[in-house]
C-alpha cells in the first residue's frame, strides 16, 4: 500500500471501532444504571470505572464513583479520551479525512451525533435521564451501522472498518466477561442467587444477548452456559467467536488484492485467535482459569492490532 491509501485505510479502521466503542459504552452505563446495586441497595458506578482501567484518571479530578461524577465522566468529560464525547470526537476527525471515500449521509450522521452530544449539559445527565440518553445513543450507533452496510463501497477500506469494528468487539467482550468473572465473582454461598443471576443478567444486556441466550436457555442462569455463548457460540454475531470467524474472512479477502500480495500480514496471531476458538470450549477454558485465559485473547488482540498497524498502515 503506498502511504496515502494507508492513511486512509487507518481512518476507515478507526472509525469503526470509535463508533463501537460508544456504543458498547452507552451499553454499560445504561445497564449499570439499571441493574448494578450494592447490598444496601445503593448503585454501584466503580466496577465502571475499573472496567475501563480508569481509576488514576478518574480519581484525580473526581472524589467518589457517584453516579452524576461516573456518568458526567464517561458522556461529556472532553479531558476523558475515554468519554463519548471524546471517541466521537475522534471519530469525526477520521472521517473527515477521508470525506472523498464516504458517502455524505455516513458523514452526516457521524457529525450529526457529535453535535448532538456537544450540546448535552450536566444537567441533563441525572440518573433518571440516563437510560433515554443511552438509549438515544444506540440507536445512533446502530443508524450508522446501516448507513455503513447501505453505502459504503466493498473494496478495501471497508475491510477495513470491518476489521476495526469486530477487533474492538471481540475485545469489550472479552474485559466484560473478565470484570464478572474476575473481580464481581461472589463467594460460594451467593452462587445462583438474586445478586448473582443479577449481575449475569447486566452482563448479558450489555453485549445485547439476554433475548438471544435466552432462546437457547430459556430456564437456566449459569456460569458456563453464559461465558460459553459469549465465548464460543458462533450464532450470536457480539460473541468473540463469531468476531474472530470475521477478522479471519476480512484479512484473507484482503491479502487477495492484487495490490496488497507484496505485503505479508503475520498470520501468526491471527492463526492463535482462530486456533484458540476452535480448539478451547468452556469447560477446559474454566478448568485452566478464565481470567488467564482472557488475558491471553485480550494479549492476542492487542498483536493482532499491532499486525495491521505494521503491515497495513506504516507503523514501526
Amino acid at each position: 500500500m503506498d502511504n496515502l491509501l494507508a492513511r486512509f485505510a487507518e481512518n476507515g479502521f478507526w472509525i469503526a471501532r470509535y463508533l463501537e466503542r460508544v456504543e458498547n459504552l452507552a451499553r454499560i452505563l445504561d445497564v449499570n444504571e439499571t441493574f448494578s446495586r450494592k447490598n444496601d441497595g445503593e448503585q454501584d458506578w466503580l466496577p465502571v470505572v475499573e472496567l475501563y482501567a480508569d481509576n488514576e484518571r478518574y480519581f484525580e479530578n473526581y472524589r467518589e464513583a457517584s453516579a452524576a461524577s461516573v456518568i458526567r465522566f464517561y458522556v461529556i468529560d472532553r479531558d476523558n479520551p475515554g468519554s463519548i464525547i471524546s471517541i466521537l470526537r475522534k471519530a469525526r476527525e477520521n472521517a473527515r479525512e477521508i470525506r472523498h471515500l464516504i458517502s455524505t449521509e455516513m458523514w452526516m450522521q457521524i457529525n450529526i451525533f457529535y453535535n448532538r452530544i456537544s450540546a448535552l449539559s450536566p444537567r441533563q445527565l441525572t440518573s433518571s435521564k440516563l437510560s433515554s440518553l443511552c438509549l438515544t445513543i444506540k440507536l445512533d450507533c446502530q443508524r450508522h451501522t446501516g448507513i455503513v452496510e447501505g453505502t459504503l463501497y466493498h473494496d478495501q477500506l471497508w475491510h477495513f472498518y470491518e476489521l476495526g469494528q469486530y477487533i474492538e468487539r471481540a475485545d469489550m467482550g472479552t474485559r466484560l466477561l473478565d470484570i464478572k468473572y474476575h473481580r464481581l465473582l461472589p463467594s460460594t454461598e451467593e452462587v445462583g442467587s438474586a445478586i448473582d443471576i443479577a449481575e449475569w443478567n447486566a452482563l448479558l444486556r450489555s453485549v445485547a444477548g439476554y433475548h438471544a441466550y435466552r432462546r437457547i436457555h430459556p430456564t437456566e442462569m449459569e456460569l458456563q452456559n453464559i461465558a460459553g455463548f459469549l465465548l464460543f457460540d458462533k450464532n450470536f454475531p457480539r460473541s468473540v467467536a463469531a468476531c474472530i470467524e470475521l477478522i479471519q474472512y476480512h484479512i484473507n479477502s484482503l491479502r487477495n488484492y492484487p495490490g496488497l500480495r507484496h505485503t505479508e500480514m503475520p498470520m501468526k496471531t491471527l492463526a492463535a485467535l482462530y486456533g484458540t476458538c476452535q480448539t478451547y470450549d468452556i469447560l477446559t477454558v474454566i478448568d485452566d482459569g478464565m481470567h488467564e485465559f482472557l488475558d491471553r485473547f485480550q494479549a492476542l488482540l492487542v498483536g493482532l492490532s499491532d499486525d495491521l498497524g505494521q503491515t497495513y498502515f506504516g507503523h514501526q
